[in-house]
């Protein structure tokens, strides 16, 4: 029997003019930013969030009053998150090193790890203020030892949300903005009459900002195109219909348009999903969100094999794979596109997002099949040299390097070489002839 696609969402083609939309409204925003800078950046507050304060920066005193109001348990709380973060942040720090090594006697090559210089980070807000966001950019940015360090959110309920505030300054933030959407990313890249421009664009946001991101990428270097949120179950009969539902529509809750996914080889597990789906849509408080998203983004594909499972699960390459069956280990040792991937039913992808300690910003999109998620390394550059310490080396090198040059037509690059050949090795080479 052939993979059975028993339920699916809206066709390609008008999720294609859903982005073409997006693409245009964005375009036309950001010219505006780079043409009339912060007059511009302050009519779009106004506009979107209802807020144009003296400044968008907050001072210290404003920051520390923002923390002020955030409860003793929610500080302890971001504290936890932050130390889990941070802790798998510096492992992985700690994995790049930087290189030296003699290829041949006196030639030196090697590199090295630099930091970005500067990174903007951009926190959502809106109908979900995502305090976590902040941990998962400023936090790594930090460790990776990023110099500036500029951080924006929107504000909610016409201020500065105090916990998002909180993470951000107990993160490492050099600046906080209270800024949202296009506004806040294209400021960051773009730079305005009061906000320096950045090197680098990170953070998850909203289809807006995504493509925000996505048109200013060149300009600035960003961390991945992000969209709107993806899950993905893959299940067999180890686990049962509430446990499925309620991890696709615990992430369906994001948005509107937030892709959720089951890929199983149990005709009963489609069904008891189906019900518990109906069934928890009528307790979910955001039902409303989550049952637009499962309506218009949910796809179920019924298998017969786990090699076509995880075969179906590669080819979409979604965001977040949840993985329950009998050999996870398996789906470990062969998925290679996705942008994380949480084990066993123990598991879930709200921990991930939240708490546990890997980074929540991840490929969208298909973006799996050739990046992975934001981690530390993002912020690090590497850089190589090369240094010759011995006459002989200079040589020898530029013999080979002179020939290589004139078998592609290069004078000048074989001059370059020749040059050492007859400073450092004694032999007399003409212009424009190879050393031999």
């Amino acid at each position: 029997m052939a993979i059975q696609h028993i339920k699916s969402g809206k066709p390609a083609d008008q999720r294609a003019e859903d982005d073409a939309r997006v693409r245009a409204s964005v375009e036309s925003i950001l010219k505006d930013i780079e043409t009339r800078g912060d007059a511009a950046v302050r009519e779009l507050s106004q506009k979107f969030d209802g807020y144009a304060p003296a400044a968008f920066r907050l001072t210290p005193s404003e920051i520390e009053a923002a923390m002020q109001k955030v409860s003793l348990r929610d500080m302890e709380d971001i504290q936890f998150a932050q130390a889990q973060i941070r802790r798998f942040a510096e492992a992985q720090r700690a994995s790049m090193t930087d290189v030296e090594v003699e290829t041949l006697p006196g030639i030196v090559l090697g590199h090295r790890n630099i930091p970005v210089q500067s990174v903007g980070c951009y926190v959502p807000g809106g109908k979900f203020p995502m305090v976590a966001s902040a941990h998962m950019s400023v936090l790594t940015a930090s460790v990776a030892g990023v110099p500036r360090i500029v951080a924006s959110a929107p504000p909610v309920k016409g201020e500065p949300h105090p916990a998002i505030v909180a993470a951000m300054q107990m993160a490492g933030a050099h600046e906080i903005y209270v800024l949202g959407g296009i506004q806040a990313v294209g400021a960051m890249a773009l730079g305005t009459e009061t906000i320096d421009p950045v090197h680098m664009l990170v953070g998850p946001g909203n289809a807006f900002v995504a493509e925000a991101k996505r048109q200013l990428y060149g300009r600035v270097g960003i961390d991945l195109f992000a969209g709107p949120t993806e899950t993905m179950v893959i299940a067999d009969d180890t686990v049962d219909g509430e446990m499925c539902a309620t991890d696709l529509l615990g992430q369906a809750e994001h948005g509107y348009n937030s892709p959720a996914c089951l890929i199983t080889n149990s005709s009963k597990l489609v069904d008891d999903t189906l019900a518990e789906i109906d069934r928890l849509l009528q307790l979910l408080p955001t039902s409303d969100t989550a049952s637009a998203s499962w309506r218009d983004y949910g796809d179920i594909f019924l298998c017969d094999t786990y090699e076509e499972m995880r075969d179906v699960a590669n080819d979409m390459a979604y965001e977040h794979v949840q993985v329950m069956t009998d050999r996870d280990a398996w789906f470990l040792e062969t998925m290679h596109s996705y942008g994380a991937l949480f084990l066993g039913p123990r598991t879930n992808v709200a921990n991930g997002d939240k708490v546990i300690g890997t980074n929540h910003t991840l490929p969208t999109k298909k973006a799996g099949r050739y990046t992975g998620g934001l981690w530390v390394g993002k912020f690090l550059k590497t850089h190589s040299y090369q240094r010759i310490d011995t006459d002989a080396a200079a040589a020898m090198i530029g013999e080979y390097g002179s020939r290589l040059c004139m078998l592609e037509g290069f004078v000048g690059h074989a001059e370059q070489c020749n040059v050492r050949v007859r400073r450092y090795g004694g032999r007399n080479i003409a212009f424009g002839v190879a050393a031999e």
